[in-house]
């Protein structure tokens, strides 16, 4: 009878064992499931920014959307250099006849906002003040598209290419397809401007905040532009 009860006893023991809880080995376990998680992640992005090949261009559009970047003391940063030039040259070609120019104030200290600085650059070029429709508030690449389509509604725009750089041109088709544009385009300016492991990184935590975005917007929320994405 005293075996039987200590054996039950013994029992019960390993089973409270068992049980018990342990914090560190929780820690490492939820540690290493997470960072498999975001290596995951990572590697999609990658591979998506990576493997974007955009439709060969038509022959005419009825406007180029050039999107933003950074202006360096009220003049267009190399990045932003790239997209203008890679737009100009289309327009020199024939591809459009009218630009839509969406950028507004960055965080730098520049006293004119982005769109404006594009337009300047753009006149020094020969490109006449009646072929350039500005946005001067976007903030982000969703606002850039969100704020050029109301502006293609307002004026009658249907058919656009998107001027942007390689990097950039898969977040903003996604972008692009979430708004509803009807088959946009895209030309894409490859940089040197700026390293590519730089441009990759930066990509992938403005990649990771727009599809936070996407589902906060279904709740009228976004997270904060002014993220340094």
């Amino acid at each position: 009878m005293r075996t039987g009860i200590h054996s039950k006893a013994q029992g019960k023991a390993k089973r409270r064992k068992k049980k018990r809880f342990r914090p560190f080995a929780f820690a490492f376990r939820s540690a290493v499931v997470l960072g498999l998680l975001g290596a995951g992640w990572i590697g999609y992005l990658l591979w998506t920014i990576d493997t974007f090949q955009p439709e060969p261009l038509e022959e005419k559009y009825d406007a180029g959307i050039v999107l933003g970047a950074a202006l360096w003391r009220n003049e267009p940063s190399r990045v932003l250099k790239e997209r203008l030039d890679q737009a100009l040259a289309l327009y020199k070609e024939g591809k459009f006849d009218v630009f839509i120019l969406t950028g507004g104030y960055d965080y730098n200290g520049s006293t004119i906002p982005e769109a404006e600085g594009m337009r300047n650059y753009l006149l020094a070029r020969g490109v006449p003040q009646n072929r350039m429709l500005l946005d001067p508030k976007a903030q982000s690449t969703y606002d850039n598209l969100l704020n050029s389509k109301a502006i293609m509604k307002r004026v009658g725009i249907k058919s656009v290419v998107i001027i942007t750089h390689e990097f950039h041109s898969a977040r903003a088709a996604d972008i692009a397809r979430y708004l509803n544009y009807e088959r946009p385009a895209f030309s894409m300016a490859e940089s040197i401007a700026r390293p590519a492991g730089q441009q990759l990184r930066r990509e992938v935590m403005a990649f990771t905040k727009w599809k936070l975005d996407s589902v906060l917007l279904r709740f009228g929320r976004r997270l904060p532009d002014n993220m340094g994405l």
